[in-house]
């Protein structure tokens, strides 16, 4: 028998927001009339590349940590991750004053390795592949007893994640339509709990790389398809879409929409220009699915969460 997983509600979401408050910015929503006039629509910026440790995953880190009993914490937490959830668990932990265990992969870049350092993570390198960091982990959390906390396949990181569509809706636009990237899905499955609590009829749809697309493949088949050998300049969606993340996105999602490369960094470097923001590739995916799409959009009020800044700027694609 499956088992029943009892999605986080939106009371849950609003106690979760009050809980990391003292862990996370307020993030500012921005637009631009030049992209809205090449949009055809109107577009609010969520920016949460402005956020703690440079992107959303601040929130979900940040509830997950507070969530845990007073044992649990003093082994500290672990986890794997390339990336923002590394740094974003790794402050968390900080803050709470205890100790995290970050495995990385020996080619993550120097950039996210010296973040989880400055944020006294101890860091783990392992070979990059996911069975070697799967496999590291689970030497780490047996050696200190450490609780493991997943970078999105889990309800208390999605259930802090949900806290960023929140504050959307907090600001009294009324949204047709709310956009994400989607790589695990913590972000997007959060979102689309809280937009669909509290506003039934804005339609949730998602972003994602051509060359990393298990979302949309496993959204169009109805089951769940492991990404296999995914390419995308967009880093941060190189993951492969999680089980709880999938069943929310199902119940909750209503499309998602892939972009070329091309078509991603074009909306990156518009968003560069026409803004002056930094923010990382990932970001600019739900943006650049608008673009392909514009008669779908047409004379709409979007939200779009620009979900983090840490780029390397050396390796720009413009």
């Amino acid at each position: 028998m499956n088992e029943i997983i009892e999605f986080p509600s939106l009371k849950d979401i609003k106690v979760a927001h009050q809980r990391i408050q003292p862990f996370i910015h307020r993030t500012p929503i921005l637009t631009s009339e030049a992209i809205n006039q090449i949009a055809g629509c109107e577009i609010y910026f969520k920016c949460e590349n402005f956020q703690k440790v440079g992107a959303f995953k601040a929130r979900g880190a940040a509830n997950a940590v507070m969530k845990l009993t007073e044992e649990q914490k003093v082994n500290g937490v672990a986890t794997h991750s390339s990336g923002n959830h590394a740094a974003a668990l790794a402050r968390a932990a900080s803050v709470a004053g205890i100790k995290s265990y970050i495995v990385m992969p020996s080619n993550a870049p120097e950039i996210k390795k010296k973040a989880v350092a400055g944020y006294g993570g101890e860091i783990i390198e392992c070979e990059p592949t996911l069975i070697a960091r799967e496999t590291t982990l689970k030497e780490v959390v047996e050696r200190t007893g450490a609780v493991f906390i997943p970078p999105y396949d889990y309800l208390d990181v999605i259930e802090g994640q949900a806290t960023c569509a929140l504050e959307m809706w907090e600001e009294g636009i009324p949204f047709d339509t709310v956009m994400a990237p989607v790589g695990g899905g913590g972000l997007l499955s959060g979102t689309a709990l809280t937009t669909k609590y509290i506003s039934p009829s804005t339609n949730v749809i998602a972003g994602e790389p051509e060359g990393a697309d298990d979302a949309f493949r496993s959204f169009k088949a109805k089951e769940l398809i492991p990404m296999v050998g995914p390419k995308t300049i967009a880093d941060g969606l190189l993951t492969s879409l999680g089980k709880i993340n999938f069943e929310i996105i199902m119940e909750y999602v209503d499309d998602i929409l892939t972009v070329s490369e091309a078509e991603i960094i074009e909306a990156m470097r518009l968003v560069y220009e026409r803004m002056k923001i930094i923010i990382e590739p990932s970001c600019a995916v739900p943006l650049a699915a608008l673009l392909k799409n514009k008669e779908r959009f047409k004379g709409q009020k979007v939200g779009i969460i620009l979900s983090g800044g840490n780029v390397d700027l050396g390796k720009l694609p413009f």
